[in-house]
């Protein structure tokens, strides 16, 4: 076994060769592997990436959703404080004539759930989606400052 990869020539096929160029599929031979519905209803849910972040005045959550439209998202508030963002992506047609090669892109429904803090402000959330971006923003409760009360040093 080569410890440097060869550029030129020999195409590997030992997948115990860590530069081999072969990709081992451990899934090849499960009976639906060859079924492309199986991956595509399943992959959607897992690749759903959602970045939250917390500015001063705010909770933004940014989700990408490619090739969706704002009717095919729901953004929800359940059980008081969680925020719920889900939807489906329709599988595209297929025709009889067609041959597929390759089904990369995900379809089927995803479901994604945040429990929000206390500092929420619940009925103020605001939701929109721009180039197959959704970005819901929960504007926060505003910190109470402590009332702070100057005292004259006497002496």
């Amino acid at each position: 076994m080569s410890l440097i990869p060869s550029f030129f020539g020999s195409h590997r096929s030992n997948i115990l060769d860590p530069f081999s160029l072969e990709i081992w599929d451990p899934f090849k031979d499960f009976p639906f592997s060859s079924e492309p519905q199986f991956a595509r209803e399943t992959s959607a849910l897992v690749n759903t990436r959602v970045d939250w972040k917390e500015t001063p005045e705010a909770h933004v959550f940014k989700a990408d959703l490619p090739g969706l439209n704002k009717e095919e998202v729901k953004v929800e508030v359940e059980d008081d404080r969680v925020l719920q963002i889900s939807g489906e992506r329709k599988v595209e047609k297929e025709e009889k004539k067609d041959t597929w090669h390759r089904v990369e892109r995900s379809s089927g429904k995803f479901l994604r759930r945040f429990r929000l803090p206390e500092n929420a402000k619940m009925d103020q959330i605001k939701a929109a989606m721009e180039n197959g971006v959704l970005t819901v923003t929960v504007p926060k409760v505003e910190a109470k400052k402590p009332d702070v009360k100057a005292i004259e040093i006497s002496g």
